[in-house]
C-alpha cells in the first residue's frame, strides 16, 4: 500500500460537478430498473389464482370428508416472500448464480406460488434464494456471509442511525479452555449509557451470565436473548488461566440508546510533530456534521499526522465513508474513490461509467469538508474492522500510503441497500415514502448488491487486508483507549516517529475472537449504499 499521487487541481464548483454526476447516476439507475423490474410485474394480483389439489387433503376423517379438496395457492397469500424473490432477482449481486432467482422462476404463476409457499418462515425462504449463505452452509464454504434481514424495517433503520436498546457495553468473544467454554472481555463503555454508571471498565472480563458459565452452545442466547437486565459473572486472568473472582455487575439494555460513534478524539504532540487521533466505531451519517469538527479541528492544530482507530468500526454508510476519506485526502473531485460493480443483469443494462463516485467537497448536509490533504495516514485495525472501514483503506491505496498497524480485518467487500416492499420504488427504502410501504409487510432484506472496487480496479479482499506492522490485542495489556500507552496505539506512534515498532509490545495472551456485542448491531460488517444508489418514483412506469 505504498502508491502515491500527487494532488489534482480542483475544480472552481466541485459541488456543481458532484450534483451533477449524482443526477447521472441516479438517471442510468432509473432506466436500469425500468428492464429489470419488467419481469416482476408478472404476478400482478388480478392474475387468476393457481389451484393445486391435494389428494391426501382430509384423510382420516369422516368418510369422503374433504377427499379432493383443492387447495388453492396465490402469489398474494405470499407478500414477503413474493417481495424478497422481486428485489433479490433484479439487484443481487449472484443472481445468475442462484436457480431460485432465475427470471423464468415466476413465469408460470401455479408454480411460482407453489415454490413461494414451500418456505413458511420468511427467514428460511429468504437464506433459501441467497448464494450459499452462512446461516445455511456454514462460514467455511459459504459465499454470502453477510446479506440479512430484518422483520420490522423501523428497527433496522434505527440501528442505522446509531439507535438501539443496548447497555452501552462493547464486548469481544473467544473460546478457552477445551475450546467450547466462552468468555467475554469488556472492549469499552459508551459514555451516558447504563453501564457508564457501573463498576465495569475495558480489560474486565466475564465467563458467565446470571451464575450460567458461558459456552459455545448458549452465549448469544445468555448475552442476546429477551433477558433486558442480567448479571455478569466476572474472572480474573492469571498465567494464562482464567478463573472466577465472585465479582458480579448488573447491567440494564436501555431502548432507544444513542450512541455516539465518535469515541475519542485527540491531537498528541510528539517532538515537532502534532499527531491527531481520531477512534471511530461506526459509519453513521447522523454523527457526519460532528466528524467534519474533529477534522476542523485537527486542521486548525495543523496535525502534521493522522491516526484513524478503526479497530473496533465494523463499517455503515458509504457517504460517510467518502467523507472520511476526503478528508484525509482532499476534496480532489475529480478523482475516482470507488467505482460499484453490480450484478450482470444491472451491468448490461447500463452506462459504462454507472457507479463511480468521486472524492466530495461537501458532506450530505453541504457543509464544507474539512480536508487535511495528507499523503500518509496511519489507521489501526483488528478482526473485527470491517466494510465501510476497509473501503476507506482501499479506496484510499491508490492515492495515499496507507500503513495499517493491528491485525487483519474481516474481508467484507461487498455493498449493500435496503429494501422494503415498496415496488412503485424499486423497493428502495425511502424514509419519505415510509406511508408507501406495504403495511402488511414490515420485513426489511439487506442482499449484498456488489462491491467497489478503488481507482485501481482492485476489489478482491475476501481474506481481509494484511496490516504493515502486526500486532494482535492482548488480553493481558489492553490498555486504555486514547492513551498513548495503550499497545496498539504505541506501536502506530513509533511507526510515525521511526522508532522500533514493536518496542516491548509482543502480546502474551492474543485474543482471536469468534464473536462481539457489534454482531449484533445493525451497521455491523456493513457498506451501506444509502444515498449513493436510489430509483426514481416513476420507475414502475418504464
Amino acid at each position: 500500500m505504498l502508491c502515491y499521487k500527487t494532488d489534482k487541481t480542483e475544480p472552481k464548483k466541485p459541488e456543481q460537478k458532484q450534483k451533477k454526476m449524482n443526477m447521472k447516476r441516479f438517471f442510468v439507475l432509473f432506466l436500469a430498473l425500468g428492464l429489470v423490474l419488467t419481469n416482476c410485474k408478472k404476478n400482478d394480483d388480478d392474475v387468476a389464482p393457481p389451484t393445486t389439489t391435494d389428494p391426501n387433503a382430509g384423510e382420516g376423517e369422516g368418510e369422503g370428508e374433504g377427499e379432493g379438496e383443492t387447495v388453492v395457492k396465490r402469489v398474494a397469500d405470499y407478500p414477503v416472500q413474493h417481495f424478497m424473490w422481486q428485489a433479490m432477482n433484479a439487484y443481487y449481486f449472484w443472481q445468475q448464480d442462484v436457480a431460485d432467482l432465475a427470471d423464468t422462476k415466476n413465469d408460470v404463476e401455479a408454480e411460482y406460488a407453489e415454490f413461494l409457499s414451500s418456505e413458511e418462515d420468511p427467514e428460511d425462504f429468504f437464506f433459501k434464494i441467497c448464494n450459499r449463505h452462512s446461516n445455511v452452509v456454514g462460514e467455511d464454504t459459504a459465499v454470502d456471509r453477510f446479506s440479512f434481514l430484518s422483520e420490522d424495517y423501523r428497527t433496522l433503520v434505527q440501528g442505522f442511525n446509531g439507535v438501539s436498546k443496548s447497555d452501552g457495553m462493547d464486548f469481544g468473544l473467544a473460546t478457552y479452555g477445551s475450546g467450547s467454554e466462552v468468555f467475554g472481555y469488556v472492549r469499552y463503555i459508551a459514555p451516558n449509557s447504563d453501564a457508564a454508571g457501573k463498576d465495569i471498565k475495558r480489560g474486565d472480563i466475564f465467563i458467565g451470565v446470571n451464575g450460567t458459565n458461558l459456552n459455545i452452545n448458549n452465549y448469544i442466547d445468555l448475552l442476546f436473548g429477551d433477558l433486558d437486565t442480567y448479571t455478569l459473572n466476572l474472572a480474573t486472568i492469571e498465567n494464562n488461566t482464567i478463573s472466577p473472582n465472585g465479582q458480579e455487575v448488573s447491567l440494564t439494555k436501555q431502548e432507544g440508546f444513542n450512541e455516539n460513534p465518535i469515541l475519542i478524539s485527540k491531537v498528541f504532540q510528539q517532538g515537532a510533530r502534532k499527531i491527531g487521533y481520531l477512534m471511530y466505531n461506526s459509519f453513521i451519517a447522523n454523527y457526519d456534521e460532528e466528524l467534519n469538527r474533529v477534522f476542523g479541528a485537527f486542521k486548525g492544530e495543523n496535525v502534521s499526522d493522522l491516526i484513524l482507530d478503526f479497530r473496533y468500526n465494523g463499517g455503515g454508510r458509504v457517504t460517510s465513508a467518502v467523507q472520511i476519506a476526503s478528508s484525509v485526502y482532499g476534496t480532489n473531485t475529480n478523482d475516482l474513490y470507488i467505482k460499484a460493480r453490480y450484478n450482470d443483469k444491472i451491468e448490461a443494462d447500463v452506462a459504462e461509467d454507472f457507479g463511480e463516485t468521486n472524492f466530495a467537497a461537501t458532506t450530505l448536509s453541504g457543509t464544507a469538508i474539512n480536508a487535511l490533504n495528507l499523503n500518509r495516514v496511519f489507521i489501526i485495525t483488528t478482526r473485527s474492522t470491517a466494510s465501510a472501514s476497509e473501503l476507506v483503506i482501499n479506496g484510499l491505496d491508490p492515492y495515499v500510503e496507507v500503513i495499517q498497524v493491528g491485525s487483519k480485518t474481516r474481508g467484507k467487500n461487498e455493498f449493500s441497500v435496503t429494501f422494503v416492499d415498496d415496488p412503485e420504488n424499486g423497493f428502495f427504502y425511502d424514509p419519505d415514502r415510509v406511508a408507501n410501504i406495504n403495511p402488511e409487510n414490515q420485513w426489511a432484506i439487506q442482499p449484498l448488491l456488489g462491491r467497489n472496487a478503488n481507482a485501481e480496479g482492485f476489489l478482491n479482499y475476501t481474506d481481509g487486508l494484511e496490516p504493515e506492522h502486526m500486532l494482535n490485542e492482548d488480553l493481558t495489556n489492553l490498555g486504555i483507549l486514547g492513551e498513548p500507552d495503550e499497545p496498539l496505539l504505541r506501536m502506530t506512534l513509533n511507526v510515525i516517529e521511526n522508532k522500533n515498532a514493536k518496542s516491548h509490545f509482543e502480546a502474551i495472551f492474543p485474543i482471536d475472537p469468534i464473536s462481539s456485542s457489534a454482531d449484533k448491531k445493525s451497521m455491523n460488517n456493513m457498506m451501506l449504499m444509502d444515498g449513493l444508489m436510489k430509483v426514481s418514483n416513476k420507475s414502475n412506469n418504464q
